[in-house]
Parts: C-alpha cells; sequence; structure tokens
C-alpha cells in the first residue's frame, strides 16, 4: 500500500489488478474512469488539482489489495452521484445494480427534510454504511480507501477541518479498519490522524526515532541475521524481514507506561513468513533456542485466529543487554490476510494468487460484530448514544472463551457469563440461573478469561433477567436484549412513565398537552424516530430508550411553523411579572440578564458555570432564567426554543464562590495523591472534598471538589496539577 502521495494514472490502476488477476475487465475499468473524468473535469481539489486525481488514487488502493474491477469501477465513480449530474439510475443503467449500490453506499445524504442537526445527519451516514456494508462488505473497503486518500492530503484544508476529520478518522474509520483486519491501512490511518491531532508530539517523536535510528537499525539487522541461518540449519524456507513499528503506537505506549522515548526498546518488530503451519511452530522453536522469551508475552492466534481473520505467532524476546523485541511468524496466506483482512478474502473469491486458485468463503462467525452492530444499531434512535455505543464496539479488546462443545466465542473484555448466555441465544440468557467456568461454579457475574470453559444453566422456572445484569454485562448485545426482555415485560409500565415524563416536560416549557399533541405535529416526529404509534413513543420514553426532552423539541419544531414566535419583549414582562409575584430578591448567582434588573437567575447543575465561561440563558416557566455554559449538552436541545433563549452576562463586581468538581487520571504509585493535593494547595486553591480509587489496570481516579471565583482560577489549577509526575488527564467534570 502507498504510503507517499503520487501521481497516479488509470494504467498504473489497471496494472496493479492485473498483478492479482490476468483475467482483468479493462473495458469496464475505462468505461468507469472516461465516465467520471468527463463529469469531474471542471472540479478541483483543495489543492488545486484536477479532481479526478482523487477517485484514480482510491481506485489504485483498491487495486493493490487485490479487489475486482467491479470494486474498482465503484472506487472511480463514488463521487460522481454526489458531486455531479449523474443519477443513481443513470449508474444502474450503464454500470448495473452491483456498481451503482455500491457507489449508493459510499454516497453521504444530502439535506434530508426530518434530519435537522449535522449531528444526527453524521449519524445517518454511518447507519446508512453499515446497512450497505452487511450487503456488500466492498462499500465500507471504498469509504476506508477515500478517507485514507483523503487524509494523505490532509494538509491542504483548513485547521479546523483538519483537527474534525483527524479526529472522525481516529475514533471512527482507523477501529473499524483494524475490525476488518486491514492493518496497514488502519497503522497509516492512525498515524495521519496522529500528526494532524498532536502535531508537537509527532515531530519530537520523528526527531527522536531519527536520531538513533541507526543505532537501532544495527541492532535488528544482528538479531534477524542470526535467525536466518538458525532457520537455514533447520531447512526452514523462510523470508525474515524487520520494520519500525508506527508511531502512534510507540506514542500510545509512551503515555500509557508512562515513559519517554528513551525508556521504549521495542521500535522495531521482526516477521517471519513460512509456507506452512508446521514451519510457523518449527520457526518458533529456533527464536526460543536463540533468545529468552518474556513470560506472559506469547499469544499463538493461529491456534485461536482474531475474529478479523488475523493469524499468526507472537513473541516478544529478550536479546543483547535484555532489550526487548517482538517476533511475529506466519504463513504467506496468512500474511495476505494481516495486510488487507476481509479485502484478502474477497479477492480469494474470484482470483489467483502465488500462481494457484483459492475457494474461500469468509465465515458467518468472521464478522459477526458486523450483525450485531446491524441488529443494536435499530434500538438506538439518540444520536449521540449512537456515536458512543459505535466507537465502543470498534475499539473494543477482546477475549476468546468456549462452549462446552468446543465452539469459541468472542466477547468484549471484562464480560461476565451473562453476556456469554446472550451470544448463544436470547432465551438462554432470559432463563439463566447460574453457570459453571471450567466446571467449577461461579457467579454469573464473574469476569471472563481467555481459555475459559463456560457452562450456563437455566430454568424454566425462571422469573427472567434483573435489571443489575446491565451493571455488568460489557457486550452491547446482550445489554440490549436484556433491555428488550424489559420492554416487553414491562410495555404498560413504560407507557404510563413515558406519558408522565412528557407531560412534565410540555408543561416546563408553559405549553399544554392541547397545544402541541396534534397530528399535524405529531407525526413528523414519529416519523423521524420511527415509532408506529403514541403508545410506541411513551414507551420509549419510559424505557429510558429517548428523552422526554429530545422528543418535545422535534414537535415544538411543527408547532412553531403554525405560531408566531413571542417577542422577547414580552418574554421580559414575563421575567418580571414571576419576580413581582414571587418578591423574592435575586440570587447571588453572579449573573445579570441583560434588559432586566432583579430578575431571578439560577445556574444550572448541569454544567455548573463559571465566570469567564460563555454562557446563554433559558427563561423557564415560573423559576426565572437558568444559566448553562455554551458548551453544555443540554443547550442543543434548548435552542430549538430560540423564543426562550436570552442574553446573560457575568456581573464584573460579582465576587462570589463556586464549588467545581475536577476528575484527575494518573498512572498509580506511591505518594501521587499528596503530590496532587500540594500542588492544589500551591494553586491558592480552597480543597472542600476528595475521593479517590484505583481500577485493576492501576488507573488512580481522584476526584476533588474546590472552591474558585472565576474560570481563570479553575485554569490554574489544572494547570498546577497536571504537571504532577504520573498524571495524563485532568478535565473539570460536568
Amino acid at each position: 500500500m502507498m504510503q507517499e502521495q503520487r501521481e497516479i494514472t488509470i494504467q498504473d490502476v489497471i496494472n496493479k489488478r492485473k498483478e492479482h488477476s490476468r483475467r482483468t475487465d479493462t473495458k469496464l475499468i475505462m468505461k468507469a474512469y472516461n465516465l467520471a473524468v468527463e463529469k469531474h473535469k471542471d472540479q478541483k481539489r483543495n489543492s488545486g488539482e484536477p479532481y479526478i486525481i482523487h477517485p484514480l488514487n482510491v481506485a489504485y488502493i483498491l487495486a493493490d489489495t487485490g479487489l475486482d474491477e467491479n470494486t474498482i469501477a465503484a472506487a472511480l465513480l463514488h463521487d460522481v452521484v454526489e458531486d455531479t449530474d449523474v443519477t443513481d439510475a443513470d449508474l444502474r443503467k450503464e454500470f448495473g445494480d452491483e456498481i451503482a449500490d455500491m457507489v449508493a453506499g459510499v454516497t453521504k445524504l444530502g439535506e434530508v427534510q426530518q434530519i435537522f442537526s449535522v449531528e444526527e445527519r453524521q449519524v445517518e451516514d454511518y447507519r446508512r454504511m453499515f446497512l450497505a456494508m452487511g450487503k456488500d462488505i466492498r462499500v465500507i473497503l471504498i469509504k476506508l480507501a477515500d478517507r485514507l486518500h483523503n487524509m494523505r492530503t490532509l494538509k491542504y484544508l483548513k485547521r479546523d477541518r483538519q483537527i474534525a476529520n483527524a479526529k472522525e478518522t481516529m475514533e471512527i474509520y482507523a477501529p473499524l479498519a483494524n475490525r476488518l483486519g486491514l492493518y496497514s491501512m488502519k497503522w497509516e490511518l492512525e498515524d495521519l490522524s496522529f500528526k494532524y491531532l498532536h502535531p508537537e508530539e509527532y515531530h519530537e517523536l520523528v526527531e527522536g526515532i531519527n536520531k538513533k535510528r541507526e543505532e537501532r537499525l544495527k541492532f535488528i539487522e544482528k538479531i534477524m541475521g542470526d535467525i536466518k541461518v538458525a532457520l537455514k540449519k533447520q531447512r526452514i524456507e523462510a523470508e525474515v524481514t524487520g520494520r519500525a513499528k508506527h508511531l502512534y503506537s510507540i506514542y500510545r505506549k509512551m503515555k500509557r507506561d508512562n515513559k519517554t522515548l528513551d525508556q521504549i526498546y521495542d521500535l522495531f518488530a521482526l516477521r517471519i513468513l513460512v509456507n506452512s503451519v508446521k514451519d510457523c511452530y518449527a520457526a518458533l522453536g529456533v527464536v526460543h533456542e536463540l533468545y529468552s522469551p518474556m513470560p506472559g508475552r506469547f499469544k499463538d492466534y493461529i491456534a485461536v485466529p482474531k475474529p478479523n481473520m488475523y493469524q499468526s505467532i507472537h513473541t516478544t524476546l529478550l536479546g543483547e543487554k535484555g532489550t526487548p523485541f517482538e517476533v511475529q511468524i506466519r504463513t504467506w496466506d496468512m500474511h495476505r490476510v494481516a495486510e488487507y483482512g476481509i479485502a484478502a478474502h474477497w479477492a480469494y473469491k474470484e482470483a489467483s494468487y502465488f500462481g494457484k486458485k483459492q475457494s474461500v468463503k469468509v465465515e458467518e462467525d468472521k464478522l459477526a460484530w458486523l450483525r450485531e452492530t446491524l441488529e443494536w444499531q435499530k434500538d438506538l434512535q439518540d444520536p449521540q448514544e449512537f456515536l458512543d455505543t459505535l466507537k465502543k464496539e470498534l475499539f473494543e479488546d477482546e477475549v476468546y472463551v468456549f462452549t462446552p462443545k468446543g465452539a469459541i466465542k468472542v466477547l468484549p473484555r471484562g464480560a461476565t457469563p451473562i453476556d456469554f448466555a446472550y451470544t448463544i441465544h436470547a432465551e438462554i440468557g432470559n432463563h439463566m440461573v447460574g453457570c459453571k467456568i471450567n466446571s467449577k461454579m461461579m457467579p454469573i457475574i464473574t469476569p471472563l478469561k481467555s481459555g475459559d470453559i463456560i457452562e450456563i444453566i437455566t430454568s424454566d422456572n425462571s422469573k427472567g433477567p434483573s435489571r443489575d445484569w446491565l451493571k455488568f454485562v460489557k457486550s452491547t448485545a446482550a445489554k440490549n436484549k436484556i433491555k428488550s426482555w424489559f420492554k416487553k415485560a414491562q410495555k404498560e409500565e413504560n407507557i404510563e412513565k413515558g406519558k408522565d415524563l412528557i407531560e412534565k416536560e410540555i408543561k416546563r416549557i408553559g405549553y399544554t398537552h392541547a397545544d402541541l399533541f396534534k397530528n399535524q405535529y405529531i407525526d413528523p416526529m414519529l416519523e423521524k424516530y420511527k415509532y408506529k404509534n403514541l403508545d410506541e413513543m411513551y414507551a420509549a420514553v419510559g424505557f429510558g430508550a429517548n428523552s422526554a426532552v429530545k422528543i418535545i423539541a422535534r414537535v415544538l419544531q411543527e408547532y412553531r411553523k403554525d405560531h408566531k414566535e413571542e417577542d422577547i419583549e414580552q418574554k421580559m414582562q414575563e421575567l418580571a411579572k414571576i419576580q413581582k409575584e414571587r418578591k423574592t430578591k435575586p440570587s447571588s448567582s453572579g449573573v445579570v440578564v441583560k434588559g432586566i434588573d432583579n430578575c431571578l437567575v439560577k445556574l444550572s447543575k448541569c454544567c455548573n458555570p463559571l465566570p469567564g465561561d460563555e454562557i446563554v440563558g433559558y427563561i423557564t416557566k415560573g423559576r426565572g432564567v437558568s444559566v448553562h455554559r455554551k458548551d453544555c449538552a443540554n443547550v442543543k436541545d434548548l435552542l430549538s426554543e430560540e423564543n426562550r433563549m436570552i442574553d446573560v452576562e457575568w456581573y464584573k463586581e460579582a465576587n462570589e464562590i463556586y464549588k467545581v468538581d475536577i476528575e484527575v487520571l494518573a498512572n498509580d504509585r506511591t505518594g501521587l495523591l499528596v503530590d496532587v493535593l500540594t500542588a492544589i494547595k500551591e494553586a491558592k486553591a480552597k480543597l472542600v472534598g476528595v475521593n479517590t480509587k484505583t481500577t485493576k489496570e492501576h488507573i488512580a481516579i481522584i476526584d476533588v471538589s474546590v472552591e474558585v471565583e472565576n474560570i481563570q482560577e479553575l485554569n490554574q489549577i489544572l494547570k498546577a496539577i497536571r504537571k504532577v509526575d504520573s498524571v495524563y488527564d485532568v478535565r473539570r467534570k460536568k
């Protein structure tokens, strides 16, 4: 896979495709190319280059992975529907449904009326991408190649766009590439994102590595030479190569272990490629005779492959002076899959590699996580919840456990027998009453370890899952199945609870049920959230799958189309009336409402604003003005009620004291708490509370409460804490 951008031609794409298959349909590729050239002829990239450069590079990346002509054609055409006058119908007529479906799966959503925020539009793009992926995995391969080339040319965008694209790539696309076994792509996406998200650290790391490059190369070349000689003696045909570890993986290790670059020794890894599985284990014996293996640093992914089809033996050895280095051992076929993951398997279906025909079918359980994603996304209506869950699923570390009959189940790290039960069947989970781990009765909330054999004990007399199970399960699939059970079992209760929450929200914003609950206002909301009727909506709110605030905010959008917005002067009069009726002195908030004297003002507890924070005011019904930070998550919902928003500002002469909660994350060590508290004291802050806990990963979480007068004082405290040794994150809690 290319690492540096260079000028790519259509002939380069065709030649790269022919390296993988002699029977290449060049006419189809040229037909797609000619249409793309014609339709993009007047378009330029941000670099000033002709736009056709982009689809050519995307097509080349995919041709390099061995993908078929239809995929390459779709890559050349992937922007024509979104950016030119070509329609989906045009593509189907000229290129057929297969290519048109791939282009449709990659194409972003346009301005759809019922999607009213950027965040929601982004989520719908992800949803559609995953649905298309479920039908044809090549859709995501095109999307990843598209993102890779865009990241390679990110320098031509403005800084804010660079950061936004790099963040999305690091959070979504790099983990997705990892899930699909596309390691080459994953590493490059991570390194490119790292370059723009942390430019100073990136360049410091590059400079630091280059300084000792020759010394480390000599070290690894000597080891390579010794291994080659030893393998030859044992008549094992092998290729031994060395590579530098990727920048982001080194950076992540430095942050995780709180080490400098000089303290990181395994910057290089060796790879041994052999002809058979038998030779893999023979080569392992050879290297273990030459060098001492590090305890606990051996992983056999040949015997137990990763869900993304990755197979290899990993072992960490100790070289001269106890310097550690990693060795990976695998066959040539395994190597192809390790580099290109699911793409390699797709290519095997129709192409020949290494001179022999392959007929490899991607097994169903290899992409079980994708099926689960398609299932759980149906139940997540809230955009932020969808994104958070997606990121969690993509990043999740895994454990490999077994049924009593030897079937492998892959679960997120920290998963319990409850998670395991629901991977078998929802009814097994719902009727679970106990479990055995390695033939021994154990609590059903016991965290599982790789290699465990689990037996689930069920009973027909079981009353179903407990709500407490939701606190312990780790897999999204298990959580959703438990939630689904409660939805069905307690539907009536949820409906009544939802009605109550909806009514309270309507009352809170100063409207009545009769005002808002009319078909012309309700129907668009039901359509947006895909509810069949009001009872389904009430049940969702009652269960917690959606919020009353979001529901009513959507209804209000329709309501205001038929009603003139109330004048702000009228709102000010309303506030004055509230004050007069209550005969209440203004609260000592340090905030004034522009244009109104003696107004009742309350600082919102959801975000705890401080003097110096950018703030907005919201006119409540009968409770004056609530003040929020502009970046408060709840403000997004409140902004839909523009007529209730009002300008507020900090009173310059206010001398109030505000309590602020701070969370400190650090690598645990002796004396850490004393050092943190000393830093707070030296920042001249008043400490009012402290609470600490340590995770099993030896991460210390210190919650402290301090009193400050403004945001500047808080920033000084945060700065002081960040300087404490072992602290890697300090943040203000909302």
